[in-house]
């Protein structure tokens, strides 16, 4: 057992993988198959290497050409194997013939499984790290239906041989915890990195489902990513599941709006349809290709301290009812988020932002990390021929309505400004609704918290239904005791 000091004190008893495998390997009742396809059958090979692998392995295979993995699994349409849609055809399939070949009446209690993984590792250029898939599907009871667990990573390794070794450590972890974790989503999560330091890999996407995992949120698992420094960005789609960000985003025109959304107000969806016409106006841009996401930072769901996760989850559903996919980062700085979607497309991009978040961008203190500061910052944000769509702000104090023709920088950023000002990189949003200029999601929530009537206007059409019937941001519980104080 793996022991992690920190200090002279010992904080946590990690089993090594030797020792993971072989409580598999001497569980008479786990049972199945391993078809792992791209860097060997390195997941396997800890099981036969920590003995008695005879009661877990029913078979194990590595379909290389794809001849015939075509002939075992199928064709696939887009000619791509190092797919989600390849790993669940796998799965399946193995599950399938376990089920077909092993009788039930001779095995009553043997909990079924089928690991399969399917990976491109790092080639010989040294260009591309590598990526793959990889998943279980599983039984915890010979009665019920099959669980599954499907996760993408990407390496960070460059030698191949490393990678194969990560991932077969990987492959045990993800086994040993659907069968021994899977009551404790987060300790599993926090499992798959057991024996593994986080720069040998990352874990970009992840879904759980099946009965076991019935009442887990995919979205705060998600969160749980980003949070434990296992990637840096996740995203999910209207129906809750999660989505991998180069899947979604790969070749397309990226509009993305950063806010809190707590809640979304019709300032937020003003913002997103008017951002929306004008990157669907620029020539650069090919409407069939565009992805237009809702942007959460990490820091932002720590404002308050900790992540509160009935929060998050409060801000998720109302976005996912809006139909939007959302997306939740650990990029504090703007250039990075750019950076970011610059690994999968070099089409045109563009930001949606407020007056208040252009005047951060232009904060000399957010670049001190960096050598070149603030220069290098604006290097790497416009280098892509970006756009900056600003949403006016109206001055509480004065009434002023500011927009990027009277906004005020700080006198050492004037001329940096104007630069980008001039040159078309930053474009003021026009025929905004004046009579919305006013609200602010601090102020519907602070309505909300005290039970006062109005903030229904101040949300899109909808939205506060959802807040009252699904009792988001404490809604029902805050009105109620209220209504009780009064009394």
């Amino acid at each position: 057992m793996a022991v992690i000091l920190k200090g002279d004190k010992e904080i946590e008893n990690i089993p090594s993988i030797k020792e993971k495998s072989l409580r598999i390997n001497l569980n008479e009742n786990i049972y199945g198959t391993f078809a792992e396809i791209g860097a060997g059958q390195e997941t396997v090979r800890n099981f036969f290497r920590a003995g008695g692998a005879s009661g877990t392995i029913a078979k194990a295979m590595s379909a290389y050409d794809k001849d015939f993995s075509d002939a075992i699994y199928g064709i696939e349409p887009d000619n791509r194997y190092v797919t989600e849609h390849r790993l669940r055809r796998m799965l399946n399939h193995e599950i399938e013939l376990i089920e077909d070949r092993l009788s039930r009446e001779k095995h009553p209690e043997k909990l079924f499984f089928s690991y399969a993984n399917t990976v491109a590792t790092i080639d010989f250029s040294k260009k591309f790290k590598g990526h793959g898939w990889l998943g279980i599907k599983f039984q915890l009871d010979s009665l019920e239906d099959y669980n599954e667990i499907v996760m993408h990573i990407r390496f960070k390794q460059t030698d191949a041989r490393l990678q194969q070794e990560t991932l077969g450590i990987l492959g045990v972890n993800l086994i040993y915890g659907a069968f021994y974790l899977n009551d404790r989503p987060k300790e599993l999560l926090k499992s798959f990195y057991d024996n593994l330091d986080k720069d040998q890999i990352e874990i970009d996407m992840i879904n759980f489902s099946g009965p076991r995992f019935m009442y887990v949120d995919n979205r705060l698992l998600s969160l749980q990513l980003v949070k434990n420094g296992m990637t840096n960005a996740v995203m999910f789609g209207p129906d809750g599941n999660n989505l991998l960000p180069a899947q979604v985003l790969y070749k397309t025109n990226i509009l993305a709006l950063r806010g809190s959304f707590r809640p979304v107000t019709k300032v937020n969806m003003d913002m997103y349809e008017l951002a929306k016409q004008m990157f669907y106006n620029d020539k650069s841009v090919s409407e069939d290709k565009v992805q237009i996401i809702f942007e959460i930072t990490l820091t932002n769901l720590m404002a308050e301290g900790e992540i509160n996760e009935r929060d998050f989850l409060d801000r998720a559903e109302l976005l996912c009812s809006l139909g939007q996919n959302v997306m939740i980062t650990s990029f504090k700085e703007y250039y990075r988020l750019v950076e970011y979607f610059s690994e999968f497309t070099r089409e045109r991009m563009a930001l949606a932002m407020g007056v208040s978040n252009l005047v951060q961008i232009f904060d000399e203190k957010y670049y001190r990390h960096l050598s070149g500061g603030i220069l290098e910052a604006f290097g790497k944000l416009f280098f892509k021929d970006l756009r900056v769509y600003l949403y006016p702000l109206k001055d509480e104090e004065t009434g002023e309505i500011i927009t990027s023709e009277n906004l005020k920088v700080h006198p050492r950023m004037k001329e940096l400004y104007k630069f980008f000002k001039y040159n078309g990189k930053m474009q003021d949003i026009k025929d905004y609704d004046p009579e919305i200029l006013d609200v602010f999601s601090r102020t519907v929530l602070q309505m909300i918290a005290n039970g006062e009537d109005g903030w229904e206007e101040m949300l899109p059409t909808g939205i506060s239904e959802i807040i009252k019937d699904h009792r988001l941001f404490g809604y029902s519980r805050r009105r109620f005791l209220k209504t009780n104080n009064s009394m």
